[in-house]
């Protein structure tokens, strides 16, 4: 029987409140992530692509508990989070931790490394003796591919692939079941990103952590995930395994978007331009919310949402003419 999985979300719905206008008092709701589904089996790694402001990010800060959903469910190892009791949430914040895009921000400056890795044992008491948070924090480090004798230093005075490497230490910490990463790696060089998505996966290989890869870059979700949900205006539109997706894209906006990244796709295919801009949240289109800027749009897809459906594709895709093109696919 297989393993229930990390992270099962359902239906999940999260919506922000903005205040009103000049013109009016009341205030208007913007709905960020807008009924997306979504598993997380033990082990893996997931990733979630989207243009900036699809509500990927809110999306993560969601999974961890920093934002209440409107509607549906989170589940951590089959626990409900919307339902569980105070002892099982606080188990659930030490079993779900996450990595910033920024690492500078991350972490106090002027607080030493082995501060830094030994704060959450302070909040989540238990998880390692007081006798051995020492040699719990130089086995952290040399995990992360850092050496025992630089717990003293403060964190100001590493550079921000190491201070990412601190950040990814101090989530692992707590030993948690899945970790999320939101843009973890867009503020490094291309060569430090390099070293610290092969850190991730080496990492997972040796302690069976999950991952939750949130991103805008094809390249890097293609390097580190398992799965992958292609987000568009606070909804999924297409999901599957790397292969699947990066390789026969179905959904118009996922071959939009492997067409315009040069590294990926096939120099010969021509690039599939988007029409307009992406629109506004607080007044999405009806219908398929892509349909403004399809350009296989028809009068059907203004009428009627499309569902989340695997048809003749093989798997998931939210689109009234879907059809898989290895034109636009690259997996390798």
């Amino acid at each position: 029987m297989p393993d229930a999985p990390v992270l099962e979300l359902r239906d999940l719905h999260v919506d922000y409140r903005l205040p009103g206008g000049l013109r009016s008092r009341r205030s208007r709701r913007v709905s960020a992530v807008a009924g997306v589904s979504l598993t997380v089996p033990a082990g893996s790694t997931v990733g979630v692509v989207g243009e900036s402001g699809c509500g990927k990010s809110t999306l993560a800060r969601t999974i961890v508990g920093l934002l209440r959903p409107a509607g549906g469910q989170v589940l951590v190892n089959g626990v409900d989070l919307g339902s569980a009791t105070r002892t099982e949430l606080r188990s659930m914040r030490s079993q779900v931790q996450m990595v910033f895009q920024d690492p500078y921000a991350s972490l106090n400056p002027w607080m030493t490394v082995r501060e830094l890795i030994s704060e959450p044992w302070r909040i989540h008491p238990g998880i390692v003796p007081r006798d051995r948070w020492d040699v719990e924090v130089d086995r952290l480090l040399e995990l992360v591919g850092l050496r025992p004798n630089q717990a003293e230093l403060r964190a100001h005075q590493f550079s921000g692939g190491q201070r990412q490497r601190i950040c990814i230490a101090r989530a692992l910490a707590v030993r948690p079941k899945l970790i999320v990463c939101d843009e973890a790696v867009s503020a490094l060089d291309v060569s430090i990103r390099a070293q610290i998505l092969n850190l991730l996966r080496d990492v997972q290989v040796q302690t069976g952590v999950s991952y939750v890869f949130v991103s805008h870059d094809l390249g890097v979700v293609r390097h580190v995930a398992d799965e992958v949900a292609i987000m568009y205006l606070g909804r999924f539109v297409e999901q599957g395994s790397v292969e699947q997706v990066f390789g026969s894209p179905a959904h118009p906006y996922t071959q939009a978007l492997l067409s315009a990244a040069p590294a990926m796709g096939d120099s010969e295919v021509e690039e599939l331009v988007l029409a307009g801009e992406v629109p506004s949240p607080l007044d999405p289109p009806s219908g398929c919310r892509f349909r403004t800027r399809c350009f296989k749009a028809q009068d059907i897809c203004a009428r009627v949402e499309p569902p989340m459906a695997t048809g003749t594709i093989g798997h998931p895709v939210a689109c009234h003419f879907a059809q898989a093109d290895s034109r636009f696919g690259i997996v390798g």
